[in-house]
């Protein structure tokens, strides 16, 4: 599966050179309050449960008094299996399909396509695929636990997760009985754990639930021994009716251990605990995916984690989660009166009044939180839901979708300092060379490899079910960005050698596919769409396909220029290198519309929506750096009016793109104020769009529905408030708000691959530490402060106040403080 596992070097800096330099480091103290958000009742609704994940599997406990349900996940439960998708008159079709757009009959190219150019079968059935072939994520299931309940009145109830240690608790007392439950799932044992207390023996039971409304796909569960037993199979969507399941076997084993008496009996399918103080409930979970005999694989984890008393298994549990957690320490200051109210309570007064400065440091080391707790090497990347999901029929499948969402999930992970949490992402791109080869041939006949919006776990590389949101040919691209921003923050060429092909593969592709347009003579991607957006046509029409977009040209001519430069760097494949740069000087460059803002199709249409979600053809701005405020400043303007125009609301995950944007313009302002939207109380509200974007108490983010994209998007829009490095340099504090007066960071990463450090203070920084972990020569923006330079404790000759340029080898520590007049 780790077909570009990295190797990067880790270099231990000595206690010395972090004391010369006055460096903090990695913190290593107590846990932080501020790092903790509770309620003051159970969960009433999902998304005020709390999530807990190991990168494998996820726990949900909903802290209920007389009855706690903990929904269950495991990453890898999908429906679903590999599909023949391909459409054999799309190829044949090509030539007309073009030629209807080059003649400006952009409808009649869509309805043919809608006839010739969508994948074959059912594609993801309208994102309801839970039994069909395309597949669905779905839930593992429910751990039901029912107490004897004495009906006295509850007081003093909390309810707490902690993201520093990554356990959820719930206490309170009933009568004159004081309950407390831990639960997380081992970071170091790979299973769920469970403690319940109680200061006097009590009585409960302990079942198992997975109703799916099909008695075929219910699975097999029984008691024995202490034990529950849980088999099963989901669809694999080819069965007929009635028929045995074929798809994936999963299993589960739930175990109950009494440390200080009481008694444990099996009851058909459930366990019945009776007299006991104290009890440890394991829970394993599998499924044959990875090749693993389920029952083997769950019964060695639960047999490994019995033998351990509680102590150990979380003393294992802290260290192991700590190690990634505990890289990065963010302060903006702190406001007690908030950070004692409950979240829920906590987010309406944040609507109200912002002054709750640790607020915004919570949601983005939640957004750290739920990367590490929803993938691990070796695993699968996060889905659109993370690997959190209570249902079998997830929203929208809960599948990868590759226009944006699955790669937004990435963002945090670099400059985040979990560049490991990439290398899932990186092998599930791997994993689709081979289809996407396939699908190259059969619907352009290119070589090279494609593949469009939709992403399962069986290699699904065709164009979707709907040409207005299927046709977009440039995820494969996109992905790709990821396999070289990975090297960017590593310089490890190692690595590169092993991403390179697959790199390239995906440029080769384009280098087939691209046409010339005979009306502007540029190479177009043809036929497209700006993905899920459309335009009008003269007549009022509205349609999607088009011959080239904004978004296409920025992502292809990223592509283009990352293999360049990754075979310079390897000294490799010069003449398919000037191939690319042969291709990448025809396209139509970004351009700027009369009114000023970013063209997003190639042609100057009419928008259908001008608030439309996606911003696709800011692309260019965020995640790439083709526009920049220094670089390119009409673009970077244009930019700013077309965010203007699309506003500010929006649904959650694009309200945090657009805080990337933002801070990428270099206004902190307006990116914080998108992150009090972003941060706005949200209800479930099912699939309405209508109320706009926000968070639910639990800080999922709501679409709505939940898609956790937005999460991931926010964290990385805060991360780039107060650090860049895309443009060769390194910024500090590019966007601050005028929220965040003074505050502190440690532990973010840079281009380079280096770790820094920084304080400020009345809006300026204070004092700034880089940590080398390879050799690089670092530029540092000073933006006009005269500074003064020490590496490795020595004071360096430092004469410009603008760009300073630092050799450093692996192990260096720099320091840099601004001059006592500059501040």
């Amino acid at each position: 599966m780790n077909c570009l596992k990295k190797h990067l070097p880790c270099f231990l800096l000595t206690a010395l050179l972090l004391a010369l330099c006055g460096c903090k480091g990695v913190p290593n103290g107590p846990v932080d309050a501020a790092l903790a958000y509770h309620f003051d009742a159970p969960a009433a609704i999902w998304e005020e449960s709390f999530p807990l994940g190991n990168g494998r599997i996820g726990v949900m406990p909903d802290g209920g008094i007389a009855h706690e349900n903990y929904v269950l996940n495991e990453i890898s439960m999908w429906s679903g299996s590999p599909q023949n998708a391909d459409n054999p008159t799309a190829s044949a079709s090509l030539p007309e399909i073009r030629r209807l757009l080059f003649a400006g009959q952009n409808d009649k190219a869509q309805e043919l396509m809608y006839r010739t150019f969508t994948c074959g079968g059912l594609g993801s059935n309208g994102a309801n695929s839970y039994d069909k072939p395309y597949g669905a994520y779905q839930l593992f299931g429910n751990l039901v636990i029912e107490f004897e309940n004495s009906g006295d009145s509850v007081c003093d109830y909390r309810r707490e997760l902690c993201l520093d240690n990554a356990i959820a608790t719930v206490g309170y007392t009933q009568g004159d009985v004081t309950f407390s439950r831990e639960t997380f799932t081992s970071f170091a044992d790979d299973v769920a754990v469970i403690r319940l207390k109680a200061s006097q023996p009590q009585s409960f039971s302990v079942s198992y639930n997975r109703h799916s409304n099909k008695p075929m796909q219910e699975p097999v569960c029984r008691a024995w021994n202490g034990t529950i037993d849980i088999q099963g199979q989901l669809p694999d969507g080819t069965e007929a009716e009635g028929n045995p399941l074929r798809g994936m076997a999963y299993g589960g084993l739930v175990k109950v251990l009494l440390p200080q008496g009481g008694q444990v009996t099996d009851n058909n399918d459930r366990l019945v605990v009776t007299d006991a103080e104290e009890a440890i409930i394991l829970v394993a979970m599998k499924t044959n995916y990875w090749g693993d005999d389920v029952m083997e694989a769950t019964k060695r984890l639960i047999s490994q984690a019995e033998a351990k008393p509680y102590a150990e298994l979380k003393k294992a549990h802290l260290a192991a989660f700590r190690k990634l957690f505990r890289r990065v320490k963010v302060d903006f200051g702190h406001r007690a009166e908030r950070e004692a109210m409950p979240m829920d309570k906590r987010q309406l007064a944040f609507a109200n009044d912002h002054d709750d400065p640790s607020l915004l440091s919570l949601y983005y080391q939640f957004g750290r939180y739920l990367l590490i707790s929803s993938t691990r090497p070796g695993s699968l990347p996060p889905n659109l839901q993370g690997l959190w999901a209570n249902t079998i029929k997830t929203p929208w499948n809960g599948d990868y979708h590759l226009n944006i969402n699955l790669q937004m999930n990435l963002w945090p992970a670099e400059k985040g300092n979990l560049a490991e949490l990439h290398e899932p992402l990186i092998d599930w791109t791997c994993q689709q060379v081979e289809s996407g080869r396939h699908t190259a041939k059969v619907f352009y006949d290119a070589r090279g490899w494609v593949t469009h919006i939709l992403g399962n776990l069986w290699q699904f590389t065709s164009p979707g079910e709907g040409v207005s949101w299927g046709a977009t040919n440039t995820a494969a691209a996109w992905l790709c960005a990821h396999l070289y921003q990975h090297y960017l923050y590593s310089s490890d060429k190692e690595y590169l050698q092993r991403a390179y092909p697959v790199m390239r593969e995906a440029a080769l592709f384009f280098v087939d596919m691209l046409v010339e347009d005979p009306r502007s003579h540029y190479l177009v991607t043809a036929p497209t769409t700006s993905p899920e957006n459309s335009f009008l046509m003269s007549g009022g029409k509205k349609v999607s396909v088009c011959a080239g977009s904004t978004m296409d040209n920025q992502i292809v001519r990223e592509l283009f220029s990352n293999v360049i430069d990754a075979a310079e760097t390897l000294h490799i494949d010069k003449a398919f290198a000037d191939t690319l740069a042969t291709c990448r000087a025809r396209l139509m460059p970004t351009s700027v519309s009369p009114d000023g803002r970013i063209m997003e199709w190639l042609e100057p249409f009419v928008e259908a929506e001008p608030t439309h979600r996606h911003v696709s053809h800011l692309y260019g701005l965020y995640p790439a750096h083709e526009i920049s405020t220094a670089d390119t400043p009409q673009l970077a303007e244009a930019a700013r009016q077309s965010l203007q125009v699309r506003g500010d609301e929006s649904t959650g995950w694009s309200m945090g793109w657009k805080v990337n944007f933002w801070a990428r313009l270099h206004d902190g302002d307006h990116a914080y104020k998108l992150l009090t939207d972003l941060l706005r109380p949200c209800r479930t509200d099912g699939f309405n769009y209508s109320n706009g974007g926000g968070t639910y108490p639990n800080l999922f983010c709501a679409h709505p529905p939940f898609q956790i994209d937005g999460n991931f998007g926010g964290a990385a829009g805060i991360a780039e408030m107060l650090l860049q490095s895309q443009c060769g340099y390194i910024e500090i504090l590019p966007a601050l708000p005028s929220a965040w007066k003074e505050g502190s960071v440690s532990g973010l990463c840079v281009e380079g691959g280096a770790e820094v450090d920084f304080d400020w203070k009345g809006g300026k920084w204070q004092h700034f530490c880089l940590r080398a972990k390879v050799a690089h020569v670092h530029r540092i923006h000073t933006h006009g402060v005269a500074v003064t330079c020490k590496l490795n404790g020595r004071e360096l000759s430092v004469t410009s106040r603008g760009m300073l340029e630092i050799p450093m080898k692996a192990g260096d520590v720099l320091s840099m403080d601004p001059l006592q007049t500059d501040l």
